[in-house]
């Protein structure tokens, strides 16, 4: 983003500003860039190792749920003891038998297209967590460059208390003023010193808060420029972020899924059986064949099935919610902007040239005997408010731009191929 350069017929506190701002570039070539900040964050993110786990437990789940049940081996002695002419071993039939249960209605295929489905709805959010902690991180970063930029402001208040300082102890000096407007000025002069070390402080604080996403220390730069910019004021609005919706899509495809298998669970399964009869009294042996099926007469699985309709169409009202309620951010948001950037833009092209060129002016008269130093000092605190107050309105438009790019998934590219869909 270009550096504003001031018109040419600008006052000469207004040339002073642009240089004082330009200062700490000269130092900094190559400060540290937002999306590296971003990236530094997203490989240092520790839940990162969780949703690996868990990813992994979903894969087991679905190929869990791709098993087909196990055959049952069953041992019948019948006639072991008994009264009569069943009171000798010798009449015992021992039958050796194998049962397999026969899963009817796709129920095997209904359980891993459930499993599957959970997997995904698990993928989605965490991509919307990746998308929540790139937010997190981007509003760090408008923290820094913010307190960067009053850190500007305070060493431009600095500049003109100790020019004030100079003039009116000029003035003391001369007999021309009172001791006590020296005072004030010295007074003044200790303020903006204060208020320069305390904004460094917060910048270095804010830069440390933004480290912190990756384990790092303060000790790089944000370029104050950044926060200037105002052209997504001007952009049109866009679509709510698909990694959002997808949560709602993949939990109504998981519900559909659900209705499936219920569905498949009304049906009833059959178990079939063969075995071998050994029949101890002739040494004989015979083959056994048989079968059992449920009587679906109390449970057919009806209000299960009604369940999972309704929580189908819970994700659906979900889905449609969500799509409303973010299009109508993204609107409110739009609308911020265009008036945030408006009266930064304002401030900037109306309201700062003129009152730099009243502290030239007062100055100048301070100088001739015409004004007083209190004057000079009014002149210089309008213009410093106007400028903090410029600085508040960028600060907000930034971080409304950063809501908006975090509804519409604009660092959606960044999240890691292990949660890409």
């Amino acid at each position: 983003m270009p550096i504003p350069i001031a018109n040419r017929g600008a006052p000469r506190s207004w040339l002073l500003a642009a240089t004082l701002a330009a200062l700490p570039l000269l130092a900094h070539a190559e400060p540290l860039p937002l999306s590296q900040a971003l990236t530094r964050a997203l490989w240092a993110d520790p839940t990162r190792l969780a949703f690996t786990a868990r990813q992994d437990a979903a894969h087991a789940a679905e190929r869990q749920a791709n098993r087909k049940p196990n055959p049952t081996l069953g041992l019948e002695v019948e006639d072991f003891a008994g009264t009569g002419a069943y009171g000798l071993i010798d009449r015992t039939q021992a039958t050796v038998s194998y049962q397999q249960v026969e899963e009817r209605g796709g129920k095997r295929q209904a359980r891993a297209a459930v499993a599957r489905g959970e997997a995904a709805v698990a993928k989605a959010r965490r991509e919307v967590a990746v998308l929540d902690l790139l937010h997190e991180v981007e509003l760090a970063w408008i923290d820094a460059a913010a307190a960067e930029s009053r850190t500007r402001v305070a060493q431009e208040r600095l500049v003109l208390a100790e020019r004030t300082a100079t003039e009116v102890g000029r003035r003391v000096r001369a007999a021309r003023d009172p001791l006590f407007a020296g005072a004030r000025a010295q007074a003044q002069l200790a303020e903006a010193r204060l208020a320069l070390d305390q904004a460094k402080a917060e910048a270095e604080a804010a830069r440390r808060r933004l480290s912190a996403y990756w384990d790092g220390g303060g000790d790089f730069e944000i370029d104050p420029r950044w926060i200037e910019d105002l052209a997504p004021a001007d952009g049109l609005a866009a679509a709510p972020a698909p990694v959002d919706l997808a949560v709602g899509e993949t939990e109504r495809a998981a519900a559909e899924a659900r209705i499936a298998l219920e569905k498949a669970k009304a049906v009833q399964d059959p178990t079939w059986r063969a075995g071998v009869r050994y029949l101890n009294d002739g040494g004989d042996v015979a083959f056994v064949v048989g079968g059992s099926i449920p009587l679906a007469r109390h449970d057919t699985n009806q209000d299960a099935i009604a369940r999972a309709r309704a929580e189908r169409t819970a994700a659906e009202a979900d889905l449609a919610a969500t799509r409303t309620l973010t299009e109508r951010r993204i609107a409110r948001l739009q609308a911020s902007l265009a008036i945030r950037a408006s009266e930064a833009r304002r401030l900037e092209a109306e309201i700062l040239p003129a009152q730099a060129q009243t502290v030239d002016l007062v100055r100048d008269g301070f100088n001739r005997g015409g004004f007083s130093y209190l004057d000079v000092i009014e002149a210089q605190k309008a213009l410093i408010d106007t400028k903090t107050r410029r600085l508040a309105v960028l600060a907000a438009f930034q971080r409304d731009r950063a809501e908006l790019a975090r509804l519409t998934g604009e660092h959606a590219a960044l999240i890691p191929s292990e949660t890409a869909r």
